[in-house]
């Protein structure tokens, strides 16, 4: 009689023993279940807003190289001067920049290789290597810095990414999305807030910030034309927040991409010979 009882506790221990852990099988299943629920959208989410600025970036600056020939017109309220320019830039960072008019400018370079930017002036037949102090000085006395020129920072490298939404620009959906700077990455601003657009992936506004938050300035595109193989918008408004009646318009006349480039190309030497 004794064993009998002593079975039936077993029995009893080892059927509650097996409905808690079936039970816990269940509530953990459910607890990840749940987790995937919230953490899932959110990783891809996050994944999602750097690809995004990574296909923007890729579409402007091509997947390999690009080249392309721009005017710059500097509005201010008492006078108005252009300014003309070629491009030409690789994947690797490397930039180069000539100014082809005015005649006063023309001829003057602008280089970037790795960490260091040089300026070569041909009027006076100086090479001047520019500190990072500068990046953020507006280029030829326009709303354009430096950085925006010579392309001294990357939006995908150089800034996590957010995506906040979506909102409709010039009548086009965009994605919404702000950047921070990382916190070793030598960047000129706090916050960068970008709008993309949802079916061919080019920016179509674009807010600077400094680090204490303040606007300082908004690019405005428009005007979408066909350039190489693929469409962009031609022409680009720099707009300064504090300072009225300032602005820089920017006009892409002709865009190239994924050239090759010989080999010493992005050089020094280069920069006093290039057309």
């Amino acid at each position: 009689m004794l064993v009998v009882k002593k079975m039936r506790l077993f029995l009893i221990d080892y059927s509650t023993t097996a409905i808690n852990r079936i039970f816990f099988m269940k509530l953990t299943r459910i607890t990840f279940f749940l987790l995937g629920c919230f953490l899932t959208p959110a990783l891809l989410w996050a994944q999602d807003a750097k690809e995004i600025v990574r296909k923007a970036d890729t579409k402007y600056n091509g997947e390999k190289s690009s080249y392309s020939e721009m005017s710059m017109t500097i509005v201010r309220p008492t006078y108005k001067r252009t300014v003309e320019f070629k491009g030409w830039a690789i994947s690797n960072g490397k930039s180069l920049t000539l100014v082809t008019a005015p005649a006063k400018e023309k001829g003057q370079t602008f280089l970037k290789s790795g960490n260091n930017l040089w300026s070569w002036n041909p009027t006076i037949q100086r090479l001047i290597k520019l500190p990072p102090s500068m990046m953020s000085q507006g280029w030829m006395g326009s709303d354009f810095t430096n950085d925006d020129i010579l392309k001294e920072s990357s939006l995908v490298k150089d800034y996590t990414h957010k995506l906040l939404g979506k909102e409709t620009i010039e009548g086009l959906s965009c994605y919404k999305l702000v950047l921070v700077p990382l916190e070793k990455a030598g960047v000129v601003w706090g916050k960068i807030v970008l709008w993309v657009s949802t079916e061919d992936y080019f920016e179509l506004k674009c807010e600077f910030y400094d680090e204490d938050g303040y606007l300082v300035k908004t690019h405005l595109a428009s005007t979408v034309r066909t350039f190489d193989d693929r469409k962009l918008p031609s022409v680009i408004q720099i707009i300064p927040a504090d300072e009225p009646g300032n602005k820089t318009i920017v006009t892409m006349k002709a865009m190239k991409f994924n050239l090759p480039f010989e080999a010493g190309f992005f050089t020094q030497q280069n920069m006093k010979r290039v057309k």
